[in-house]
């Protein structure tokens, strides 16, 4: 936590919109065990809002031709990549064989994908 961040208090929220189950699950677990900044929260609600967009894509998959179930998976892939993303970026502490608790290093921005060396 930097000097900025001291000064913008954490919140405690409720679903800011319908999710589906697996939105909802996300939202719920995170939201109700830890205190969030206001960006965490935008955060939460598009991991949310992801974890949902999945389920959907995974279901029109089964009903579709084998063109369009392509295109449904790479959009599943880059949607799972994105929701990966969204949740290491809220940079929840994990529990330790101790009993102590740690947060995920932070990183200095966000990150360009990695290009093959020449």
């Amino acid at each position: 936590m930097t000097s900025s961040d001291a000064a913008v208090p954490k919140v405690r929220i409720r679903y800011p919109e319908p999710f589906g189950p697996s939105g909802r699950d996300i939202f719920r677990s995170i939201s109700s065990n830890f205190e969030l900044y206001p960006w965490e929260i935008v955060t939460l609600t598009e991991a949310a809002r992801t974890a949902d967009r999945l389920d959907r894509i995974h279901a029109d998959m089964e009903d579709t031709d084998d063109d369009q179930r392509a295109k449904l998976l790479t959009e599943a892939r880059l949607s799972g990549h994105h929701l990966t993303r969204l949740l290491a970026s809220l940079r929840i502490p994990e529990e330790t064989d101790e009993n102590t608790v740690t947060r995920p290093q932070r990183r200095g921005g966000a990150r360009a994908a990695y290009k093959a060396r020449r």
